[in-house]
């Protein structure tokens, strides 16, 4: 369903060093790396798409978060939602609402929120009951 998600910065290196080891944890390899045209791009294991992508806006005004928008990573148990949390805030992140159950949105959602380096609003979470993977089977 989805083809890409684009995210603004004004240091391409310095977010690179941020989401590198995030989408790694993930399962999301290098796509390509292109910082003369400002822009990095990551895929999940062998799949072309969809990309996550960073990179200087093409208008080349300074990079602002969206008002109200955020993207949510899909990790496949709650340790791996817990683990990236904490990577993200020990490379600099801001926490926006720790690890935890949020069953306001299904009695399984297990999620955490940051925000990159640039103000980007991220999740990292999990739909599963402890003990199942992503795709529901037992772990």
């Amino acid at each position: 369903m989805l083809s890409h998600v684009f995210l603004g910065t004004d240091d391409l290196a310095r977010a690179e060093a941020f989401y590198a080891p995030i989408l790694s944890r993930l399962g999301w390899r290098p796509r390509f790396s292109d910082m003369a045209a400002g822009k990095i791009g990551w895929a999940p294991g062998q799949t072309p798409r969809p990309l996550f992508l960073i990179g200087r806006p093409h208008d080349q005004a300074p990079a602002v978060p969206a008002n109200g928008g955020m993207v949510a990573l899909l990790a496949p148990d709650r340790p791996t939602v817990d683990e990236i949390h904490a990577c993200a805030l020990r490379a600099g992140g801001r926490c926006e609402g720790g690890p935890g159950l949020r069953p306001h949105y299904h009695a399984h959602y297990y999620g955490a929120y940051f925000r990159d380096l640039d103000g980007n609003k991220l999740c990292v979470c999990c739909h599963d009951a402890p003990g199942a993977t992503s795709a529901g089977t037992p772990a």
